[in-house]
C-alpha cells in the first residue's frame, strides 16, 4: 500500500469506498436473483406458447437464463481477473461496472428467448472479476489480518439486496414489467460505476502480474478443492432459490404478491449470516465450512418436509439463505490462503465456483421438476448437493493435514 492509501484505511474516505464497492455487489444482487424472482413473468413474455400449455415446463426451460447468466461468471472470472491483474484497480472496477449496465441493457431488450440467453451470458461476465478486484480493494482498506471481514463488506452490498433489492425489482418486474426491472438494474449500475470513480483511492494492481502466473494457481489441487466446496456445497442454495417462486405459489399456495416479501426475508438471513461469515473466515476457514455444510444439509431437509406450510417455508428459506452466507467468506478466504501469488485470481474464482453452483443448482432443480417430480424436488437436490460440498471440505483437510506431517 502507498502512503496515501494507508491513510485512507480507518478513515470517511475508506468507509465511503466501501460502500461504492457495496453498491456495485447490490447491483449484482438484483442482477442475478431478481430473475429468480420473476421466473414466471420471464416465461409467460418469451415462451407464450409453452407457458401456456405447460407452465413447469415452462419454468424449467427458462431456467436455462440463470444458468446462461451463471456460465458467464465461471467463465469471465478467470479470465478477466488473469488479464487485468495488473492494472489499477480504480480504473478496472469502474470499467466492469460500466460492463453490467451496458449488458444488463441489452438484457431487458432482449426480443427472443435465445437473445436473452446471450445478453444473460453477456452480463455474467464481470460478475467474478468485479467481486475478486473489489475484495482485494477492501482488504488493502481493512487493514492487516481482516481478509475476512473485507470480503464480507463487499458481499454486504449484495446480501442486503437481497433483503431491499431483489424484492424491489422483484415487484417493479411484477407491476411493470420484468424488462422495465432489468432496465433499472442497469441504471444502478451506472450510478455504482460512478461512485468508485469519485471514492475509492488510487490501488495499483499486483506488480509484475502475468496472465501465465496468475493461472499457474490452477495447477494446485487445493485449489480446485476449493472450488469444488462453492460449487458444489453452494449449489443446493441456487437450486432452491431459483425456484422459490414457483415453489411458494404453486406448491405452498401463497399469493404471487408474497413472492416479494419471501425475497426479502432470504435476504435477510443472508445479510445475518455475511454479518458472522467474516469473523469465522478470519479464524479458520475450513474449520467453519466443516461445521456449517452439515447444520445447511438438515436445514434443507426441514424445508423440503415443511414446505407445505407457509410459516415453515418462510422460516427455512431464512435459514437456509443465513446458513449460506456464513460460508461465503469461508470459501473466499481459503482460497486465496491456497492460491499462493496469485490472489487476484483467487478472489475471482471464487465467484466461478459458486456461479457454476447457481448453473448446477438451477439445471438441476429444473431438471427435476421438469421431469414432473414436482415443485418440492429442487430442495431434495440441494439436500444431496450440501452433503457433497461437505465430503469435499472432509477431503480437503484429510490432504491438507497429509501435507503436512510428510513436511
Amino acid at each position: 500500500m502507498t502512503a496515501r492509501e494507508r491513510t485512507v484505511s480507518g478513515s470517511r474516505g475508506a468507509t465511503a469506498a466501501l460502500l461504492a464497492l457495496a453498491l456495485g455487489g447490490f447491483g449484482i444482487g438484483a442482477n442475478e436473483f431478481a430473475a429468480m424472482g420473476l421466473l414466471p413473468e420471464i416465461a409467460h413474455d418469451l415462451l407464450p406458447a409453452l407457458s401456456a400449455r405447460a407452465p413447469e415446463e415452462a419454468y424449467g426451460r427458462t431456467g436455462i437464463l440463470i444458468s446462461a447468466y451463471a456460465l458467464g461468471v465461471v467463465v469471465g472470472a478467470p479470465t478477466i481477473a488473469a488479464w487485468v491483474a495488473k492494472y489499477p484497480r480504480r480504473r478496472v472496477l469502474v470499467w466492469l461496472t460500466a460492463a453490467f449496465a451496458i449488458f444488463t441493457a441489452l438484457s431487458a431488450i432482449a426480443p427472443t428467448f435465445e437473445t436473452a440467453a446471450v445478453a444473460r451470458l453477456l452480463a455474467g461476465i464481470p460478475h467474478g472479476a468485479y467481486f475478486g478486484i473489489a475484495s482485494l480493494a477492501a482488504a488493502d482498506l481493512m487493514g492487516p489480518g481482516r481478509r475476512g471481514r473485507g470480503v464480507a463488506a463487499v458481499l454486504f452490498g449484495l446480501t442486503v439486496s437481497n433483503v431491499v433489492g431483489v424484492p424491489a425489482v422483484t415487484s417493479l418486474g411484477q407491476s411493470s414489467g420484468w424488462r422495465v426491472a432489468f432496465l433499472a438494474v442497469a441504471g444502478l449500475f451506472a450510478l455504482a460505476a460512478a461512485a468508485i470513480a469519485v471514492s475509492l483511492p488510487r490501488m495499483p494492481g499486483s506488480a509484475g502480474a502475468t496472465i501465465r502466473s496468475e493461472l499457474s494457481a490452477l495447477g494446485n489441487g487445493q485449489v480446485w478443492l476449493g472450488m469444488g466446496i462453492g460449487a458444489i456445497g453452494f449449489g443446493g442454495f441456487f437450486a432452491v432459490y431459483s425456484y422459490v417462486s414457483p415453489l411458494a405459489t404453486g406448491y405452498t399456495g401463497l399469493p404471487t404478491a408474497s413472492v416479494p416479501w419471501i425475497l426479502a426475508t432470504i435476504g435477510l438471513g443472508m445479510t445475518l449470516g455475511n454479518l458472522f461469515g467474516g469473523r469465522l473466515a478470519d479464524r479458520d476457514p475450513l474449520a467453519s465450512l466443516a461445521r456449517i455444510l452439515p447444520l445447511l444439509g438438515l436445514a434443507l431437509a426441514g424445508l423440503a418436509l415443511t414446505a407445505r406450510f407457509p410459516a415453515a417455508l418462510v422460516a427455512g428459506l431464512f435459514l437456509v439463505g443465513m446458513l449460506c452466507c456464513v460460508m461465503t467468506p469461508s470459501v473466499q478466504v481459503r482460497l486465496m490462503d491456497v492460491a499462493g501469488s496469485a490472489q487476484t485470481l483467487a478472489a475471482a474464482i471464487n465467484h466461478s465456483a459458486l456461479n457454476i453452483g447457481n448453473s448446477l443448482g438451477a439445471a438441476l432443480g429444473g431438471a427435476v421438476i421438469a421431469a414432473g417430480w414436482g415443485l418440492v424436488s429442487p430442495v431434495w437436490v440441494a439436500v444431496a448437493l450440501s452433503a457433497g460440498g461437505f465430503l469435499l471440505v472432509v477431503l480437503s483437510r484429510g490432504l491438507e493435514r497429509r501435507a503436512q506431517a510428510r513436511g
